[in-house]
């Protein structure tokens, strides 16, 4: 297939941007949240230290789509009943793989506030990270 490169220039004010990101579906919003977290982190690690970029880095990979989209998919199949043997199998599988990342994102997150000489939950306010929901 051929491609045609079309430039244009065009100037939007922050309020025009948000009323246009406003518009998104929530796919869509998470998908460009995900995508300016990325970006704002890539440049802070520009300008920070080796050791604080590749734990910032580390903090702020996620799951990839596919693992995420399984297991939401196996969660609410386990949620309704409806879920085969092998699929528990298989969710059990990823419940191991989303707790060795939340548990590298976590270790990564106290190397760097110890680095930074402040407490994990005032590190977590200075990134604008969430804690963790607590399921009882």
């Amino acid at each position: 297939m051929a491609t045609v490169r079309v430039t244009s220039e065009v100037n939007l004010n922050l309020d025009q941007l948000l009323s246009g990101v406003a518009q998104l579906d929530t796919d869509e919003l998470r998908n460009f949240v995900e995508r300016v977290s990325l970006m704002l982190a890539q440049r802070k690690a520009a300008s920070l230290p080796e050791l604080e970029a590749n734990l910032l880095q580390a903090i702020n990979q996620g799951l990839s789509g596919e693992i995420q989209h399984r297991y939401s998919e196996l969660q609410a199949k386990l949620q309704d009943e409806a879920i085969a043997p092998e699929e528990h199998q298989e969710l059990l599988q990823l419940i191991d793989v989303v707790e060795q990342a939340d548990a590298d994102r976590l270790q990564a997150l106290v190397e760097l506030a110890q680095l930074r000489g402040v407490n994990l939950p005032d590190l977590m306010i200075q990134l604008g990270l969430q804690p963790p929901t607590v399921y009882a």
